[in-house]
């Protein structure tokens, strides 16, 4: 069997715990997604409360393929679940990865959850990887989102125009962002200022 690049791994940082998903987080999340009723914003991938375990089955393999590796995130102070994202699109050959399908409950939403999140995922990209470009991508209209991938020192490459079908049949723009490795050690100075820490 061939040695896997995306390897279940967890992270402990000052907010949040990050934990390789698994079947037993299938209570947490649900609840999290209810906060906020994340799923009725249309422009996001949040499932709904019962449909979290086929959510979750379907991250699953593609961690088994290598594609993927999903994250629970949960606070580091009381253990409670309060989303997720992941690594994904991964291309072991060209040493590049996407971090996407990321939700948090509303309640953690513009606490520097995120920003701590996106550190110890980059960090773990560009440092341990050895990534040589790391990319993110949202909805045209999710417009919060993409100002917060903006905010991490993300560049915009681009826009893939009529890129995917909804579910309800609309026509999505992809807007693409990335960080190259010649950019990481800025990027990394500029979250540790905003995170107020020196890791």
């Amino acid at each position: 069997m061939a040695t896997k690049w995306l390897n279940e791994i967890h992270f402990l940082g000052k907010l949040v715990k990050l934990e390789p998903m698994s079947l037993h987080h299938a209570d947490g999340l649900a609840l999290a997604v209810q906060d906020g009723k994340l799923w009725e914003l249309w422009y996001t991938s949040a499932p709904k409360p019962d449909q979290v375990k086929s959510y979750i089955r379907t991250a699953l393999a593609e961690f088994e393929n290598d594609r993927s590796l999903p994250f629970v995130i949960k606070n580091a102070l009381d253990d409670k679940v309060i989303g997720t994202t992941r690594f994904m699109n991964a291309d072991a050959v060209n040493k590049r990865v996407e971090i996407g399908t990321t939700w948090y409950a509303k309640s953690v939403q513009r606490t520097g959850v995120n920003t701590e999140c996106k550190y110890l995922l980059l960090q773990y990209a560009f440092e341990q990887l050895d990534c040589i470009a790391v990319e993110f991508r949202t909805h045209w209209h999710n417009f919060p989102s993409r100002n917060a991938i903006a905010r991490l020192g993300a560049k915009q490459d681009g826009v893939l125009r009529n890129h995917q079908v909804d579910q309800w049949g609309c026509l999505r723009d992809t807007v693409v962002f990335s960080i190259l490795n010649s950019e990481w050690s800025t990027v990394k100075q500029s979250l540790s200022f905003k995170m107020g820490m020196k890791y």
